[in-house]
């Protein structure tokens, strides 16, 4: 019996039978990518080559394949993602001036070293989730379960204060310090006694207060007796002091709420489905043919007729030649590679610093931040070296699990990186106990990565001030003559995976419109 094209579209539509994939491939459909590339003009017969094998590298490839154009990737690393990096079973490190690290953890278990987060709004870094088929996941990036731990000598100093009692008790006492001022027209707002009376009611819901307008604590901040069957109504502690709050140092910036308030860092949030590695892994299936691996770049030169890159492969010495080149390398990298770049590009290379940052992934033998403490995801922040705590946001209710037990920045992270890697673990479970003392009987073992001291990035990512922005970034967004400049410290999306691949994009664009003699930009994804 033959059906028509009609028939069935109307049968299959009508019973639901037919997905969007299934259109797709029977060409019913056209696709509708959330950010469409499709850049006029071919690149067959043009030769690129692209320092490095990390998301921008990959990416700058994909889509540089899909124009026609053959690109040669040469990575020093033996792996591809660069500081898109999952730690797991058998991964291996070794850092400057010290010994190969190998990873101990059990199977299935990972943290994530560099990137762990994406933003809802990197719309990019979706896409290229869902055009290559990467499974994606919510991470917990906020949890008021978390903790506070300041050290220091206020009393509430040296012990752990969940997120909560803090956040609620000085939102409730500035709100009540503002709906004061308004009633005694100690503000000068220039609105009317209605508006004041709306804003009054507003503070009222924000912190809390009572009718009038105090704050008391209420079972926002939680209880320190849970409510149940019968007579167990729960109690409510007493809210802690603005004043012992200030002086126990919870207003400072080490605990201002980033999280809620930072663009970047608002719900929801989401992660890669067994490890940020996957989005490398992924890309890596489209482009690894065109990978070389344990290529450590030499030379960068710009020749009359296109560039000449020279590499160590081993105790061999290689020289390529192409029409073009992407390099994505780190600068404090790139800045040690002979080369013959123009004055100011050089000075470029040379002036922008790189933040220090380093993480250490601690395996327990049971999830105890969930079993005793009801953490499920989010951070913890301390005013020491540790910085910070992330609780992982995957494997709920699991027998075993990994924390990052340190992510720290700048200074902090400066010190820390000079410890060798038992140091750095003892300094993670000394802090840490502090906070969780069950870390003396359920720790296993521990991987440290300190991104300054880890060869090929020399750093965590670019940093900038207006200044520089105005001056030293510029002269990287143009190339010097054939050689093009990507990677997250070309955008103004630093540390984050969006910048790899909005930079790729642009250079894609930049360079395809030079070959094909073009006038295309590329303004951004929307």
């Amino acid at each position: 019996m033959e059906i028509s094209r009609r028939d069935f579209l109307t049968k299959t539509g009508k019973a639901g039978l037919l997905s969007y994939p299934a259109m797709l491939a029977l060409g019913l459909l056209k696709p509708a990518p959330a950010h469409p590339f499709q850049l006029p003009g071919h690149g067959a017969g043009k030769h690129i080559i692209i320092l490095g094998a990390g998301l921008s590298g990959m990416a700058a490839a994909y889509e540089l394949g899909k124009l026609g154009y053959t690109c040669t990737i040469l990575e020093a690393r033996n792996r591809a993602g660069g500081r898109c990096w999952s730690i797991r079973r058998g991964t291996t490190s070794q850092e400057e001036g010290m010994g190969l690290q190998t990873a101990r953890f059990d199977d299935g278990l990972y943290f994530n070293a560099g990137p762990s987060r994406i933003p809802h709004h990197h719309a990019l870094t979706l896409h290229y989730c869902r055009e290559l088929e990467v499974p994606i996941q919510v991470y917990n990036n906020v949890n008021e379960a978390s903790y506070y731990f300041s050290e220091g000598k206020g009393s509430l100093s040296n012990k752990k204060v969940r997120v909560r009692e803090i956040h609620n008790d000085v939102r409730g006492y500035i709100c009540e310090m503002l709906a004061k001022a308004i009633d005694q027209d100690k503000i000068d707002t220039a609105l009317t006694k209605e508006d004041k009376e709306k804003i009054v009611e507003y503070l009222r819901a924000e912190g809390g207060l009572n009718i009038d307008k105090l704050y008391r604590a209420s079972d926002r901040r939680g209880f320190t007796e849970s409510p149940g069957a019968a007579e167990r109504a729960g109690k409510i502690a007493d809210p802690y002091r603005l004043a012992d709050i200030i002086e126990s140092g919870f207003m400072s910036p080490d605990f201002y709420n980033v999280a809620e308030y930072t663009y970047e860092l608002q719900m929801t949030m989401f992660q890669a489905v067994g490890g940020m590695d996957q989005i490398a892994a992924a890309l890596q299936k489209k482009v690894g043919n065109q990978i070389r691996f344990g290529c450590e770049v030499t030379e960068i030169l710009n020749v009359a007729d296109g560039v000449k890159i020279t590499c160590k492969q081993g105790k061999d010495e290689k020289t390529l030649q192409g029409d073009m080149c992407i390099t994505t390398i780190p600068l404090p990298v790139l800045g040690n590679i002979k080369n013959n770049f123009s004055s100011e590009v050089s000075r470029a290379i040379d002036y922008i610093p790189y933040i220090n940052t380093g993480k250490i992934g601690l395996q327990f033998k049971r999830r105890f931040w969930e079993e005793d403490e009801q953490i499920y995801g989010g951070i913890t922040h301390t005013n020491n070296e540790l910085t910070q705590i992330f609780y992982p946001s995957y494997d709920y209710l699991g027998k075993k699990g990994i924390l990052i037990g340190y992510y720290n920045f700048n200074e902090k992270a400066k010190r820390v990186a000079g410890l060798n890697y038992p140091q750095r673990e003892q300094l993670a479970l000394q802090k840490g106990k502090l906070i969780h003392p069950q870390y003396d009987q359920e720790f296993e073992n521990s991987f440290s990565v300190s991104w300054s001291k880890t060869p090929y990035n020399m750093g965590g990512w670019a940093l900038y001030t207006s200044e520089t922005r105005a001056s030293l970034y510029r002269a990287l967004l143009k190339p010097d003559k054939n050689i093009y400049f990507a990677g997250e410290h070309m955008t103004y999306l630093n540390a984050w995976m969006a910048g790899a691949f909005e930079s790729a994009r642009k250079v894609v664009a930049d360079l395809h419109g030079r070959m094909s003699e073009q006038r295309i930009s590329y303004s951004g994804s929307k």
